[in-house]
């Protein structure tokens, strides 16, 4: 994983790195640890069980985990659904699950070695 392959993301790596001090190894480690969460599996078989406190607990993680290392393209429709799951909405959520799966298959992408 490198500063540009997660730019190349849409990663706000600036943002990011400042939160840990600059350390660009343990930001990283940081990044592969949160690609791994295991709330994002809990979010994805919480909604497709219809279990929306689950889900929101899950979002709620992720959404602290994503903004803390400035994770853009994830944090953006996880904040949306824990906002909707914060209303408990009844509606059709797969739309963004399906691009919170994606770009976090685009992450753990890059964080394989």
């Amino acid at each position: 994983m490198t500063i540009e392959e997660l730019k190349a993301l849409g990663m706000d790596t600036e943002q990011g790195l400042t939160r840990c001090m600059n350390n660009e190894g343990f930001y990283f480690r940081l990044v592969k640890m949160a690609a791994q969460d295991a709330n994002f599996e809990k979010l994805f078989s919480s909604v497709e069980r219809g279990d929306l406190e689950g889900a929101f607990a899950a979002a709620h993680a992720l959404k602290g985990t994503t903004s803390n290392l400035a994770l853009s393209p994830i944090l953006t429709p996880v904040c949306e659904i824990t906002e909707m799951l914060r209303e408990k909405k009844e509606t059709d959520y797969s739309a963004l699950v399906q691009v919170i799966r994606e770009e976090r298959e685009k992450l753990l992408g890059i964080c394989g070695e």
